[in-house]
């Protein structure tokens, strides 16, 4: 899905209607139900939709951690939110303006991020005894005072959608899976969304099962009618187009931005790529996404365990690809000794790590920061490793690209560090022209010459070793996990060369410092306040910041990439500010690091319920930290 321009109208603008449309500048969405009820499904056709019409949105899918939770328990409630708008946006929306609900389990999980007033579309049908009974619920919510307070919208979405596809043939288990196409369907009604790209998705989706096209076709028709017939809903919604920067654009997920950088950093340097990797959530996408792109000249192994992922991604960078292997922490975890086998020989390899909830199997669905000091310190011995993370689902496109960069041009693995809220959360993303991504081919030795020694670990002004190719005549050399001997790279145990070689390794590492980026700084230049944030903090920040600024407040906003090494101006900027926040999803692992380093007395806050930041927390902690 793309589009050209700042705005594009879809084809088919939605029907005229008689009820009142109200304009909004933005607004928040949420369908949640049980897993196996399509609510990701619904989700994302709403989010491609938003995007067709020209609305930024932001999103942010909400999955259950078992894999088949009991039917109808808080265990097994997937949601998925998506915030559009008119304006610029930063979030998928700290509370809901509307929830779908399509069971009691949904409703009591999900309604404390309702606002007070908010709409509330339930199934009615779902909420009989036996329903209420497996939420754990002694009284019906519907009932009981639950919803007092909100617009409350009892739909028998079961039964409409029943009546719906009477006639196709359909069992009513197969009947009962079109229920999101009929939520859906409404949702588009309230919110003037068109139903063209939605119907094309219906057919393309299920084109070798036409009757189950057609029931899910009148189930989308059904809703949306519902809500322009029914006397329940007065009146509804319009959201306008958004001011974007000219350009085409598609919505795009962080992991398949992730997997499409990668293809591109290999491109920019032109190499093939080669993805060694284990299905483990959140990372899984990635190699499903460059499992499509072998006409790109893309391999992807999916190896018996993570210590083979790893293993084979040294393997295809010693025999000359750029090569990457994605996890999350426990996975980074059993790859930690072929990550410094990979240190140890000086060859790059790019190690995706979209972090979740731990330690442990912890939380596997759910966000989290904490494995900054995994990645930093978690190998045996000195083990320096640079580190970039992205910001923003679309950035993981720009930052894998700078991963692959780092780690040709300076021979060393390089850490991504995602997580799990921009894995899968998504956004507009402007599609670059390839002719503008930044070039950095790699140059390989030739053969020896007049049977002259090759010696592997002579440094280039980067103090990067040269990558020689398997094969090439005259440039055997030796590989392995042992101390190499400076120079000639034969093994040493010599204690002075130990001390020589572990500290041109770290020397290498922190010399990216002098090679990227100076920080920047969003705000006044000096004040009483700096917040400092790493990762999917960026748009919770980002929208505190712009809201207390407008309220009066001095506070200036540094979003780091870079964080090992830092950028070499962070220190000065840290000094220029009488206090210093620094909010993550974590116990205070980058606020650890910059009291170290710079010895400045930063200001945690710190959140690891496996969701992410509201931007309101961080304003209340920008307000009470000025002292208003």
């Amino acid at each position: 899905m793309a589009t050209s321009g700042a705005s594009t109208e879809s084809k088919s603008s939605p029907k005229k209607t008689s009820k009142e449309v109200i304009e909004l500048t933005s607004a928040t969405v949420r369908f949640a139900g049980d897993s196996g009820d399509g609510m990701q499904l619904a989700g994302m056709q709403l989010t491609n939709t938003s995007a067709l019409v020209g609305n930024d949105v932001a999103t942010f899918p909400d999955y259950p951690a078992e894999i088949r939770a009991p039917r109808g328990t808080k265990a097994g409630v997937s949601g998925f939110q998506i915030h559009f708008a008119s304006t610029e946006i930063f979030t998928p929306g700290d509370k809901v303006d509307a929830l779908v609900a399509m069971n009691p389990a949904a409703l009591v999980t999900n309604l404390p991020d309702l606002v007070k007033g908010g709409v509330l579309i339930v199934d009615k049908n779902s909420f009989q005894p036996k329903d209420l009974k497996l939420a754990g619920l002694d009284s019906n919510p519907l009932e009981d005072g639950t919803v007092q307070g909100y617009q409350v919208h009892a739909v028998e979405i079961t039964r409409l959608t029943r009546l719906a596809v009477d006639g196709l043939g359909l069992t009513q288990k197969e009947a009962d899976r079109c229920r999101n196409f009929y939520a859906m369907g409404l949702v588009y009604w309230l919110y003037n969304r068109p139903l063209d790209a939605t119907l094309r998705f219906i057919d393309e989706k299920f084109a070798r099962r036409p009757a189950i096209a057609e029931a899910n076709r009148r189930a989308l028709l059904a809703g949306y009618n519902y809500g322009e017939t029914t006397e329940a809903f007065l009146s509804h919604f319009r959201v306008g187009p958004a001011k974007l920067s000219p350009g085409t654009y598609r919505n795009i997920m962080g992991n398949q931005a992730t997997a499409w950088g990668l293809m591109a950093g290999a491109y920019c340097c032109g190499k093939e790529l080669f993805l060694g990797s284990y299905p483990i959530t959140p990372a899984s996408d990635i190699l499903h996404e460059l499992a499509k792109q072998k006409n790109f000249g893309v391999r992807t192994f999916q190896a018996e365990d993570e210590i083979a992922a790893v293993c084979s991604a040294i393997g295809a960078s010693f025999a000359g690809a750029v090569a990457a292997t994605s996890s999350s922490g426990p996975g980074i975890a059993l790859k930690s000794e072929a990550i410094g086998l990979a240190v140890m020989i000086e060859l790059p390899l790019v190690i995706v790590n979209n972090q979740r909830g731990g330690p442990s199997t912890g939380l596997p669905t759910k966000t989290e920061q904490a494995d900054l000091f995994q990645v930093l310190f978690g190998r045996n011995g000195e083990c320096p490793v640079p580190v970039v993370a992205p910001r923003s689902p679309a950035d993981c496109f720009d930052t894998a690209i700078e991963a692959v960069r780092i780690a040709v041009q300076y021979m060393t693995p390089v850490f991504f560090l995602s997580d799990g809220y921009l894995a899968n959360g998504s956004e507009p993303w402007r599609i670059p022209d390839i002719d503008s991504l930044p070039k950095f081919p790699v140059e390989h030795p030739g053969p020896a010459a007049n049977g002259e020694p090759f010696h592997p670990y002579t440094r280039n002004e980067r103090l990067a070793r040269p990558w020689a190719l398997p094969g090439t005549p005259g440039l055997m050399y030796r590989v392995g996990g042992l101390e190499k001997q400076d120079i000639t790279g034969d093994v040493s145990y010599d204690p002075e060369n130990h001390q020589k070689m572990v500290n041109l390794r770290a020397r290498k590492v922190a010399g990216i410092a002098q090679d990227i980026p100076p920080q920047e700084v969003e705000g006044p230049e000096s004040g009483p306040l700096l917040v400092v944030g790493w990762g999917g903090t960026f748009g919770a920040i980002e929208t505190a910041v712009r809201d207390a600024r407008k309220k009066g407040y001095e506070v200036a906003f540094a979003h780091l990439r870079y964080l090992n090494p830092f950028p070499s101006n962070l220190g000065d900027i840290l000094q220029r500010y009488e206090k210093v926040l620094v909010p993550e999803l974590n116990m205070g692992q980058l606020r650890y690091m910059l009291r170290s380093e710079y010895l400045v007395d930063a200001v945690g806050l710190n959140k690891v319920k496996g969701k992410p930041f509201a931007s309101t927390e961080i304003e209340e902690k920008i307000c009470e930290m000025l002292g208003k």
